[in-house]
């Protein structure tokens, strides 16, 4: 930002481009898991609210959550190692990347109410306005991004 000043121009230093915040966990799949990986994302999601001043309501805190939990579960079910959850956040947006072993890719199956299981990633693309998939070096990335603003 600049403000002028008497006609003069003085930079603020406040126009300096700000990183977003980023933090990684590393997880066995030892029983718990899936609840370490939420409360480490409730952790994270508290953090945008003190660092980044973000405005997330209960709503969009649950949404990320569940994102976590569905992506880091699908992790922890198909691959045969270790899985790496990986948050990126600013104060509008939440993209929830994680890593597994497992070089197969995840099935969208199509909606079926009367089906028991496989909705998860059906889940995820109903709550992030973009999800992807890739395959990486030692097997594979799903990415979702959240957004934290209300609609």
């Amino acid at each position: 930002m600049i403000e002028h000043v008497g006609g003069a121009v003085i930079p603020t230093g406040f126009d300096v481009p700000v990183e977003p915040l980023r933090r990684a966990a590393h997880y066995t799949g030892e029983p718990g898991c899936i609840a370490e990986a939420r409360s480490f994302a409730a952790h994270f999601v508290g953090r945008l609210r003190t660092e980044w001043c973000a405005k997330i309501d209960d709503r969009a805190q649950d949404e990320v959550l569940l994102v976590v939990s569905e992506l880091v579960t699908n992790a922890d079910r198909h691959s045969n190692g270790p899985y790496i959850l990986e948050l990126e956040g600013t104060d509008t947006a939440v993209t929830v990347c994680v890593y597994d072993s497992s070089a197969a890719l995840p099935r969208r199956f199509p909606r079926d109410p009367e089906r028991v299981g496989r909705h998860g990633l059906e889940i995820v693309h109903v709550l992030a306005r973009q999800v992807t998939v890739e395959r990486v070096p030692v097997g594979k990335r799903v990415s979702a991004v959240v957004d934290l603003s209300s609609a």
